[in-house]
């Protein structure tokens, strides 16, 4: 599987099955999904576009892989929170500075909560935590919080 972030929109993910078939899962920022099948004789065209709201991708997850629901697990969505991965470009702005710079619970609520670089995760990064380009930040809150907190992240 590959992914390709979509500045604004979301995260695409695809997916070339065993028997060759494309598909693709577009995870839009509001948390809804789009689920898009490709012609099997022209892989570039689309032959079904499926568009599900955040309540049915979690339906659909289930039915999927069953065995990933636990009672222990927090379920952000029931509390009115959301997780999301959020990258940082090597343009941006905040490459190169400290993590306490972006002043990012202060001015949106949300949390940046653990950084995935290369194959590492550092999970509760401190104030003083050095950015860098290419970073994935876990950030969570709401909606509204998280939403702000990509838009300061992707400052150039």
């Amino acid at each position: 599987m590959s992914t390709t972030p979509l500045p604004g929109i979301g995260v695409r993910y695809d997916l070339t099955t065993r028997e060759h078939r494309q598909l693709s899962v577009i995870a839009h920022r509001d948390g809804t999904r789009t689920v898009n099948v490709y012609q099997v004789t022209d892989p570039d065209a689309c032959a079904q576009s499926l568009r599900l709201t955040e309540p049915e991708a979690a339906s659909l997850i289930n039915a999927l892989a069953p065995s990933h629901h636990s009672p222990s697990l927090l379920s952000t969505t029931d509390l009115g929170l959301v997780a999301e991965r959020i990258e940082l470009s090597t343009t941006s702005y905040w490459n190169g500075r400290v993590l306490g710079d972006t002043r990012m619970r202060t001015e949106t609520g949300a949390s940046i909560v653990a950084v995935l670089r290369r194959a590492q995760a550092i999970p509760s990064p401190t104030p003083d935590f050095r950015l860098a380009g290419g970073d994935t930040l876990i950030v969570i809150g709401t909606r509204e919080g998280v939403d702000t907190a990509a838009a300061i992240l992707g400052r150039e």
